[in-house]
């Protein structure tokens, strides 16, 4: 026997702003072991009985840091597929479309595992060996579901009321009292968002409860652009305009509250939704007086704060029960009690169009990445690291002029009809409206600083010529 993880990789992280934005989600934080989630959800994937292949259900603006964080563990990780989506249409279009892609590649009854990957699983042999029960019941027709233990009245995770491994309903998140008596009763587990069952089980299930979703997904995919890449990993984007029109809905509701044929397997795998500053903060070690600290922190008289830094020290004196988040562009201050409503504050810098709900300061690409280092008036100053053998884009700017100089590395540059080699401490001058690409050839890091100077300086002024990732001719 043997199960396909599929990883659905989605959503922003809102409530963990600023830490977690749109283009770097909450799947790419990492943790004190020095992991990050996508990369932890990946070796539990790796860990389930006879697991082949890996389905990624990801947003396609974050295929090459994904695909980053995969090769950086640096284990045999099978076929890897990458199903990338416009945007984002929630998690029932997810699974449709990896049970589809899943049924046509590998058989309508190939099981299926689906693994959020912005959970934390403490126990994954615990985990492997409720996926083999799951997997037994799915071979059946069944739809299952994971039903975590509770250790306390949460008001903050769904509910699945079981008679045996048999599902009577789901629950939305009760208030406090009624937690207690769903703890009290022994009936009850928390939801945990994974499931098992067989792709064509889950198509069929589909093409009654949500057939609008089920068929655009399909003809998404039937459109789609497949992109074989080195390594056995495929690229399949689905297609834009088909995507954009399937209703957005989450599994839970489109599927699981409405199945005839729901199972769940109770396990104790020391889950966590990673869904707060709080829920964040108990990945990392107390300090005797109940502060979680990550990063440079310093506290006095202080209990029963979470404080996060980026770089720079933060010292706190006399306070409790904070959430302190520090970035190098943002500042959070809140209070436990309050966190959830960061999700708040998240959304209207996405209402009134700020950058700083969708990237940092720094943003990675698949050549490396760049940090903005200070911007104003006609002028951007950006340091950018490209790694070893990697390239840019053959491009130009219509509004912008640009001026490189290497700090370390030998970098390779066209510029207009020319091609040179620079070393540390020369530069070069990229005229406006003048094709250029940028290469590191060598075997080190290249870190060079970048002056832009002009009327618009925005990201989406670059027409690429050429691209050997694949990324479209603007923006």
């Amino acid at each position: 026997m043997s199960v396909v993880p599929v990883i659905i990789c989605g959503g922003a992280g809102s409530r963990l702003w600023p830490l977690s934005r749109e283009n770097h989600p909450k799947p790419l934080i990492r943790l004190a072991d020095g992991r990050s989630l996508i990369q932890h959800a990946l070796l539990r994937a790796l860990a389930l009985p006879g697991a082949r292949d890996v389905i990624t259900v990801t947003n396609r603006e974050l295929f090459f840091a994904i695909e980053d964080e995969y090769r950086q563990l640096g284990v045999d990780c099978g076929r890897r597929r990458f199903l990338l989506e416009p945007e984002g249409r929630n998690t029932a279009a997810a699974v449709a479309a990896a049970c589809l892609e899943a049924a046509a590649a590998l058989g309508g009854e190939t099981v299926l595992c689906i693994l959020p990957a912005d959970h934390v699983i403490a126990d994954v042999p615990a985990l492997a060996e409720a996926v083999e029960r799951a997997e037994k019941l799915a071979r059946k027709g069944r739809i299952v579901t994971f039903g975590i233990k509770p250790d306390r009245p949460e008001t903050g995770y769904g509910y699945i009321e079981a008679d045996g491994t048999d599902v009577l309903r789901f629950v939305e998140k009760p208030d406090l009292e009624t937690a207690r008596q769903y703890l009290e009763s022994g009936r009850f587990s928390w939801n945990s968002g994974m499931f098992c069952f067989q792709a064509q089980a889950m198509i069929q299930l589909m093409e009654t409860l949500c057939p609008e979703i089920l068929e655009g997904c399909r003809k998404s995919l039937d459109a789609a652009h497949r992109i074989d890449g080195p390594q056995d990993v495929e690229r399949i984007e689905l297609d834009a305009e088909r995507f954009s029109k399937v209703p957005s809905n989450s599994i839970d509701y489109a599927v699981m509250e409405k199945a005839p044929n729901v199972s769940v397997v109770p396990c104790d795998v020391g889950w966590n939704d990673i869904g707060s500053w709080a829920a964040l903060g108990e990945q990392y070690a107390d300090d005797g007086q109940g502060n979680r600290t990550i990063g440079p922190v310093m506290a006095i008289g202080a209990r029963g704060n979470v404080i996060h830094s980026s770089d720079r020290l933060i010292g706190v004196v006399g306070v409790e029960d904070l959430i302190v988040a520090d970035t190098p562009d943002a500042l959070l201050v809140t209070t436990k009690e309050r966190a959830q409503e960061v999700r708040q504050l998240y959304d209207r810098l996405k209402r009134e169009g700020n950058p700083l709900h969708r990237i940092h300061r720094t943003v990675y690409r698949p050549w490396g990445s760049y940090t903005v280092l200070e911007e104003g008036p006609r002028f951007k100053i950006k340091r950018i690291e490209v790694k070893p053998g990697a390239r840019l884009s053959l491009q130009m700017h219509h509004h912008r002029a640009e001026h490189w100089v290497v700090v370390s590395g030998t970098a390779r540059v066209v510029n207009g009809d020319k091609e040179m080699m620079l070393i540390t401490d020369q530069s070069t001058y990229i005229p406006c409206g003048a094709r250029h690409r940028l290469e590191n050839p060598g075997i080190m890091p290249l870190v060079l600083i970048e002056v832009q100077t002009g009327d618009y300086l925005g990201e989406d002024d670059i027409v690429r010529f050429d691209d050997v990732y694949g990324r479209s001719e603007k923006g």
